[in-house]
C-alpha cells in the first residue's frame, strides 16, 4: 500500500500497485505458462484498462488481474467499449463478466451454428410471435426508436432455428428479480440503467443459447461463470457487509476478501453477524444475474 522514503510513507498510486502484482514473478509464472505469446499485450492491455477505471482500482490489483486472466483465456478482448467481456467490481470485489458479443464468439467458434442474431425490437417492427412454434416476426417497419423488447435467433448448421422474443416489461421483471442492485431500488439500477439495450440484447441472447444451442466445453465454463458471477459478488460484500469503512476511497480487498484501508495498510474488522442466510424455498429458480 506504501513505501517508505526518508522515514515518510508514500502512497503508491493503483497504476504502480499493479503493475507492482503483474510483474512479481508468481505473476509473471501464471501469465506466460496460460498465455505463452500473448502474455505481453495482456500485461499492456490490463494495465490500460485498470488505469481507466476508478472503481477497479479500488479493488485489489492481483484479484483483478485473475478476474482479467478470464477473459485473455477465451481470447476475448476486454473493454466496455468493445463489449466483449470485461471486469466489474461488485462492492469492490472485482467479477469477469462476459457481453453479448462475446457470447457471439463462443458460438462462432464451435463451428455448429449458421446464424446468431439479436438486438432491440422498436415500435412497429413485431407482426407476431407464435407461442406454439417460438418464430418471431419482425419484419414490420419501424415508426419509432422506442424499444418494444427483444430478440435472439439461432440456426444451427443441421438446419435446426430457434427464436425468442422478450418484451421490455419481462426484461425489466427479469432484471429487478434476479439482479441484486435493481432489486434493493426496485428498479433498473447500474449497468441496467445505463446500458439497458446492451444488457437486454444479452439476457436473451444467453437464455436462448442455454436453453436450445449447442455449447462447447469452453462455452460451458463461460455460462456457468456468467451465472454465479454476481451471485459469488454478493457473497463476498455480505460476508463484509457491517465492516468498518474509511470513506469509500480508502478501502480495498485483499485477495482473502477482507477490507483494508488503502493508506495505512491495516485490516478493518467486520462485526458479527447473527442473521442466518436465507434458505431457497420450492419456487425459488437458479437464474443468471444479469
Amino acid at each position: 500500500m506504501t513505501q517508505q522514503q526518508n522515514g515518510t510513507a508514500i502512497q503508491k498510486s493503483p497504476g504502480t500497485r499493479m503493475k507492482a502484482i503483474l510483474d512479481s514473478s508468481a505473476m509473471q509464472d501464471l501469465i506466460k505458462g496460460t498465455l505463452k505469446d500473448k502474455a505481453e499485450l495482456f500485461t499492456a492491455s490490463i494495465l490500460e484498462v485498470f488505469a481507466a477505471d476508478s472503481y477497479l482500482q479500488k479493488c485489489d490489483p492481483a484479484a483483478v488481474a485473475r478476474e482479467a486472466m478470464k477473459a485473455a483465456t477465451l481470447n476475448l478482448p476486454l473493454s466496455k467499449a468493445l463489449g466483449f467481456a470485461w471486469v466489474v467490481p461488485f462492492g469492490g470485489v472485482p467479477t469477469f463478466q462476459i457481453g453479448w458479443k462475446g457470447y457471439v464468439q463462443l458460438a462462432q467458434r464451435t463451428g455448429q451454428y449458421r446464424f446468431i442474431n439479436a438486438g432491440p425490437v422498436f415500435e412497429g417492427e413485431l407482426r407476431k410471435v407464435s407461442k406454439l412454434t417460438g418464430e418471431v416476426d419482425i419484419e414490420g417497419e419501424a415508426v419509432s426508436d422506442k424499444i418494444i423488447g427483444f430478440f435472439a435467433h439461432i440456426e444451427l448448421t443441421n438446419g435446426y432455428s430457434k427464436s425468442l422474443f422478450w418484451k421490455v416489461d419481462k426484461m425489466t421483471a427479469h432484471a429487478i428479480k434476479y439482479n441484486q442492485q435493481c432489486k434493493k431500488a426496485g428498479k433498473l439500477q447500474g449497468v441496467w440503467a445505463s446500458d439497458f439495450e446492451a444488457m437486454g440484447t444479452k439476457t436473451v441472447l444467453a437464455t436462448l443459447i442455454r436453453r436450445y444451442g449447442i455449447m462447447s466445453t469452453e462455452m460451458l465454463g463461460v455460462v456457468r461463470e456468467d451465472e454465479d458471477a454476481e451471485d459469488r459478488a454478493n457473497r463476498e460484500i455480505n460476508d463484509h457487509a457491517n465492516a468498518e469503512t474509511i470513506g469509500f476511497s480508502a478501502t480495498v480487498v485483499t485477495e482473502d476478501g477482507e477490507p483494508v484501508n488503502a493508506e495505512t495498510g491495516e485490516i478493518l474488522q467486520a462485526e458479527t453477524s447473527e442473521a442466518e442466510p436465507k434458505q431457497k424455498g420450492p419456487g425459488d429458480m437458479d437464474e443468471p444475474p444479469y
